[in-house]
């Protein structure tokens, strides 16, 4: 996959916080302000949605933290409440607005710090495409999936909100 800019990827993981935003709303409209719909889990050996949406928030959080050459800093896993979860989603964003890098950073080599004891070096390229985007899309899937099988009214287009700007009617 060829890589791409600093402000490309910022710009990316923005506009998608904003539909991860939306789910959380139209979850909240669904249960009808109870919050307790944040420990739904597809499965029992899964995390729940809480956990699903520090996870995805934790991907862009610390890609702007890694542009400003700052440690990893994951947020707290344990989302209770529909006001952390917003909080969460609005540093990160705000997080995400005050990176100052260059795109001459995708090139450094990383550190990526696994657990266990294990780790891998990549590029920065290589740690925006084949780790931090995978994985924020693998958590925002989780959240959503979730929350259909709950049985918000959601679908493609809430998942896809990104591309309704740019939807044209044929008349």
């Amino acid at each position: 996959m060829q890589s791409r800019n600093i402000g490309l990827i910022q710009s990316l993981f923005q506009s998608r916080l904003t539909t991860l935003e939306h789910l959380l709303k139209s979850a909240q409209t669904y249960f009808c302000d109870n919050d307790s719909f944040l420990q739904k889990r597809i499965t029992d050996d899964m995390l729940p949605l809480g956990t699903q949406v520090a996870f995805t928030c934790n991907q862009p959080r610390n890609f702007a933290l890694w542009c400003e050459s700052k440690p990893v800093n994951n947020l707290d896993p344990e989302v209770t409440s529909l006001i952390q979860a917003y909080e969460h989603i609005a540093n990160t964003k705000q997080l995400l607005r005050g990176i100052y890098a260059e795109d001459v950073k995708l090139a450094e080599v990383t550190r990526i710090d696994l657990g266990l004891s294990l780790y891998a070096e990549l590029s920065g390229s290589a740690y925006v495409d084949d780790f931090l985007i995978p994985n924020f899309y693998f958590h925002m899937v989780t959240a959503y999936d979730i929350l259909r099988m709950a049985g918000v009214p959601i679908g493609k287009r809430d998942y896809m909100m990104h591309l309704v700007p740019f939807v044209k009617k044929e008349y």
